[in-house]
């Protein structure tokens, strides 16, 4: 798989794979490779960070609905997924500005893609390894992300949003050095 090129249908796939895992969960309480948190902190992450995102950069709005609802995470994401993936396909949403600093001006809709689908795509590993499910992300989109993010692995471990790199052997596959690079160990179980 490559990563589709429209925001929308990125967002589309990304999303409904992290559903799959979500919908798998037998134990809400398993612990992550994400220090102190839980399954269900996955899903709470990803339902809040965004709205807060989008309200910085640009005219758009998304409360964080469910969030704080630790009752049902599968329900909680699909709603956020679909309320992410009405914006996505607004015609307004895809052509808006979008500014927050210091990144660099781009739409609203390339936001959301490169930052927010990414932390999806991301997250499902944790999700999936946490709970004992198939964790395999795509090779091709894992060597690019990986192409990406490598010149500014100095910078997103000093974010505080990562962990420490983690690091990985020689003959490591391709997912394990991304995985490492955000400060997760590929070799992590529960």
């Amino acid at each position: 798989m490559t990563w589709p090129t429209d925001p929308a249908d990125r967002h589309r796939v990304v999303a409904a794979r992290f559903e799959d895992v979500v919908g798998g969960v037998r134990d809400w309480e398993a612990p992550t490779p994400v220090a102190s948190w839980r399954a269900r902190d996955v899903v709470e992450h990803l339902v809040t960070w965004l709205p807060g995102f989008l309200a910085g950069g640009s005219e758009h709005h998304l409360s964080a609905h469910g969030a704080g609802d630790t009752t049902d995470p599968p329900q909680v994401w699909r709603t956020h997924a679909t309320r992410v993936q009405a914006l996505l396909d607004d015609p307004v949403a895809v052509s808006s500005a979008f500014t927050h600093p210091p990144l660099p001006p781009q739409t609203l809709t390339e936001a959301v893609a490169a930052y927010y689908v990414t932390d999806i795509f991301l997250h499902t590993w944790d999700l999936a390894r946490a709970t004992a499910q198939d964790d395999a992300l795509d090779a091709e989109v894992c060597a690019e992300l990986l192409a990406g993010m490598e010149p500014m692995a100095d910078t997103l471990a000093a974010s505080g949003q990562y962990g420490p790199r983690v690091p990985v052997p020689d003959d490591a596959t391709t997912q394990e050095p991304l995985i490492g690079l955000i400060g997760r160990d590929p070799a992590w179980r529960p």
